[in-house]
């Protein structure tokens, strides 16, 4: 549906983005993720058409959109602010980009209340705008940007007002009406819990480039730098030292752990003998061993520093013996598992396929 073919945009001498390359297929929901300041927002502003390309080529479902105006581009658009009029009622805001469309006033009617239906606004039409609460303002601006029928759904940090709960609702929500509608969503968030939620695939984008683009579950389990391993959910770095190596195994010294043998997916960063490097673990990979808890894993030894508990989890800080960084692992409270004490030695069991090594 959409080529990006080494765009770039530049303010001066400022460099927004700096030669991406994308694809992003038909009735997918992608998503753009990164701190602020990334570039993310402008990708999205340079497919709306509200931005022009300082450099490279766009095309959207097969057309180049050099000079293509934004309000003839078959994207629509979903603000941060959600850009609700105050002064019409919930029919009057989605209907409004209607207006200049060959359709009688029934017909015009009839779309506005399937869109409303679809967004979960049935009977809403004749309430005032400014009298809706924040979630339902989010609906509206869905319920306007689709009765448009476009090919591409660019949705700009949609979410970030909602409180926790309703965010939470709405992302369910927003998933389940782009599996109906069937078009391709690009939804732009900081948030990485958000974007593993909903994604079919997601861009991490660093200083206005793509880092990785991949699945959630491959970003997740396999970053391809330390960087997107930091920013995404939160892992572990251990020093370590790869020393061997064939076209089927890595031997890896690990810090705290002992030497473990991985598999050459697990090297996205490639790597030297001999060379001091890191090893990323994700917290929920390890596990604290109670007394008399037996396993067929590696077992390192260490100490509970501090512990964090949510109840069905706890968060524990553990420093393992020789390494000078605490680690965290997490932990679910099961029935008959106690919670640790601070000072308490940890045994922690963990398998070296939940390694990932970075140069």
């Amino acid at each position: 549906m959409i080529a990006l073919e080494n765009v770039e945009k530049y303010y001066g001498e400022y460099y927004a983005l700096r030669g991406i390359s994308a694809e992003i297929r038909q009735g997918e929901f992608f998503s753009l993720l990164g701190p602020s300041g990334c570039g993310k927002t402008t990708l999205l502003r340079t497919i709306a058409g509200f931005e022009e390309l300082s450099g490279g080529r766009l095309m959207i479902d097969g057309k180049d959109m050099k000079r293509v105006p934004a309000n003839v581009r078959p994207t629509n658009m979903v603000f941060q602010s959600y850009a609700i009029f105050p002064h019409l009622t919930v029919a009057e805001n989605v209907g409004f980009g209607l207006r200049r469309e060959p359709l009688s006033r029934d017909q015009k009617a009839r779309k506005v209340a399937e869109a409303l239906e679809m967004v979960g606004l049935r009977g809403y039409g004749a309430r005032a705008a400014h009298a809706l609460s924040g979630g339902q303002r989010q609906r509206v601006a869905l319920a306007r940007a689709l009765i448009l029928e476009p090919k591409v759904l660019l949705l700009d940090e949609p979410l970030s007002a909602l409180d926790k709960k309703m965010r939470e609702q709405m992302q369910t929500e927003l998933r389940r009406l782009q599996r109906q509608v069937g078009i391709t969503f690009i939804l732009v968030t900081h948030d990485q819990e958000e974007a593993l939620i909903m994604s079919d695939r997601i861009a991490v984008m660093f200083e206005g480039q793509i880092a990785q683009l991949d699945t959630p579950q491959q970003l997740y389990r396999r970053p391809n730098t330390r960087q997107v391993g930091e920013f995404i959910g939160v892992m572990n770095f251990l020093p370590a030292t790869a020393t061997v190596s064939d076209e089927t195994h890595i031997e890896v010294e690990a810090a705290g752990l002992g030497r473990a043998v991985i598999a050459p997916d697990q090297l996205p960063g490639g790597w030297h003998p001999g060379q001091t490097q890191s090893v990323g673990i994700r917290p929920e990979t390890m596990s604290i061993l109670f007394p008399g808890e037996t396993t067929d894993r590696r077992v390192a030894i260490g100490t509970v520093e501090d512990l964090s508990y949510y109840g069905d989890m706890t968060y524990y800080v553990v420093r393992l013996d020789g390494v000078d960084r605490p680690m965290t692992i997490s932990m679910k409270n099961l029935v008959g598992r106690p919670v640790l004490d601070r000072g308490t030695e940890a045994r922690v069991a963990w398998d070296a396929r939940s390694l990932v090594l970075f140069a």
